[in-house]
Parts: C-alpha cells; sequence; structure tokens
C-alpha cells in the first residue's frame, strides 16, 4: 500500500495509517500509529530526560522558523514504522504540531443500518484521552445522512455519490477531559502509571509506549473499556438529539457484534441486515 496512489491521496489528507487487527498482525490498539495520535495532541518532548537536571524549553511557536524541528536527530524522529517494514512521514515530529486536532471514527469501519444503530466503539479512543498531555478537548460530532449519499449496497455507478441527498453533523460542546468524569479517569490512569515506575523506571518514560502490564493489567483495560463507554454515551446524546430513540444498551458491547455474519463474514449484507465495509 505505501507508494500507491491510495496510500499517496491519504497521506495528502493528513491520515494516519492504521492496521486493522482482523488482517494484520501489526494492528490493534498499541500499533505505532496510536502513538503517533497521542503525541499529536500532546506537547513535546516525548521522552523524559534520565538526567537529573530538567530538559531545556522549547521554544514558543512565535519564535520558531518555517521547518520548526528543534533537532530532529535527538528530540523527534522524522520517520516510523507501521510493520518494521514501511517508513511513514512522522507528523508529530513538528513542533508547530503540538496539540494538533485529531479526527476518529470509533467504530472502526462503514456500518450502515435502517435504524442508524451504532456499533461498539474500538479502545483506541480511550487511549487519546487518558495518554495524551495535557489533556484535550473532546468535541463529540454526530454524521447522518452517508448512507443516503453513498450506500454499500449500491451498484452501477457505484463510485458515484447520489445527488440529491441530504447530510446532518451534528456537533456537541467541548469537553474539557481534564475534568468531570473524564478528568477523575485521567487520574486513575496516572496512578496506575505511577504505580508501574515503581517497579520498573522505563514505564510512562515515552509518550504513548507502554509496558506489558500497562498495556494487559485487568485495570488498565477495565479503565478503557469504561472510559469509551463515556464517549459513546456523548455520542448517543447528540444521536438522541436527531430525534432517533435510544438503542438497546447491548449494541456498545464487543459481545454483541461478534456473531455478525453468522460465518465468519466481515463485509457485506449481515445477518441483522446492516452493511459493513472495513475502512
Amino acid at each position: 500500500m505505501i507508494g500507491s496512489f491510495t496510500s499517496k491521496f491519504f497521506m495528502l489528507g493528513q491520515v494516519l495509517p492504521a492496521h486493522r487487527a482482523a488482517y494484520s498482525q501489526y494492528g490493534g490498539l498499541f500499533q505505532p500509529t496510536m502513538t503517533q495520535a497521542i503525541r499529536l495532541l500532546s506537547a513535546q518532548p516525548f521522552s523524559k530526560s534520565s538526567q537529573a537536571s530538567p530538559p531545556a524549553p522549547y521554544p514558543p511557536l512565535t519564535t520558531l522558523p518555517p521547518y520548526d524541528l528543534v533537532d530532529p536527530f535527538t528530540n523527534a524522529s522524522l520517520f516510523y514504522s507501521t510493520n518494521h517494514f514501511d517508513l511513514v512521514h512522522s507528523p508529530s515530529a513538528y513542533l508547530s504540531r503540538r496539540h494538533a486536532w485529531v479526527h476518529i471514527f470509533p467504530e472502526g469501519k462503514i456500518h450502515q443500518h435502517e435504524d442508524k444503530i451504532m456499533r461498539y466503539f474500538k479502545w483506541g479512543v480511550s487511549r487519546l484521552i487518558l495518554e495524551s498531555e495535557p489533556a484535550p478537548t473532546f468535541v463529540p460530532v454526530y454524521i447522518e445522512g452517508m448512507d443516503q449519499v453513498y450506500h454499500e449496497s449500491r451498484e452501477f455507478p457505484r463510485p458515484l455519490p447520489r445527488p440529491g441527498k441530504e447530510l446532518a453533523v451534528t456537533f456537541g460542546n467541548a469537553i474539557e477531559t481534564d475534568q468531570g468524569i473524564f478528568g477523575e479517569m485521567r487520574r486513575r490512569w496516572q496512578d496506575i502509571v505511577s504505580r508501574e515506575q515503581a517497579n520498573d523506571p522505563e514505564a510512562g518514560r515515552h509518550m504513548g509506549v507502554l509496558t506489558e502490564n500497562l498495556k494487559y493489567s485487568e485495570e488498565a483495560r477495565e479503565l478503557r473499556m469504561e472510559c469509551t463507554m463515556k464517549v459513546r454515551d456523548e455520542i448517543i446524546k447528540l444521536r438522541r438529539s436527531r430525534g432517533l430513540p435510544d438503542e438497546d444498551p447491548k449494541n456498545s458491547l464487543v459481545a454483541t457484534w461478534r456473531a455478525e455474519g453468522g460465518t465468519g463474514q466481515r463485509e457485506g449484507q449481515m445477518a441483522d441486515g446492516s452493511w459493513v465495509k472495513d475502512t
């Protein structure tokens, strides 16, 4: 894919490359692109100094030249790999990308259902909220009508959108994640990291890079699940504001969707009548 027309197209659109765990051993919650997303939301430096004295502060953005890498050979890498073989440009290496916007689609795939229900949300969204420093601002968005413009069942001329259809994009209020329920979750995450550092000084040293325990401990997993559920609740509020009825709570659970298709089918029309396509 790297070097192909579609790869170039999405790179110019500032899309971060990601692997799907269903198809690649390099996918999942802890792939390198997640580290990039966390760092884009954050402020440099991304590695804590092992020296006793604190690192020198970075200059303000107003004093930086057009190419704003202070020292790419010691402070940030210009490239990273998603699978140990490719080489992808690293946007977080640039100081002007501090506190950037990162737009995500937590369902992780196209899902079109006549009742406009949502699939479960992937846990990657929780990493962005819990691990970014300082705490990011979360703006929930609900998009409605893409199934009318570009339905997965359409035939010739399939690549063309249907004209004359309506789209609705509903924005919620900006949520500061260092406050309220998200702030409480972030404090719990920081407590988990602090306890891990007592046993492993490297834990938490590099932003977006986790030890095995921080990845897979039951406490960390439960917190990510809880945070992701809260994100989904905020999107449900927007869905409700559009006059849609509340969903069955089971729709938010991974287990509910494991049986979709019945025979391991991942795309196309599913047993419940919905249409699914991996993105």
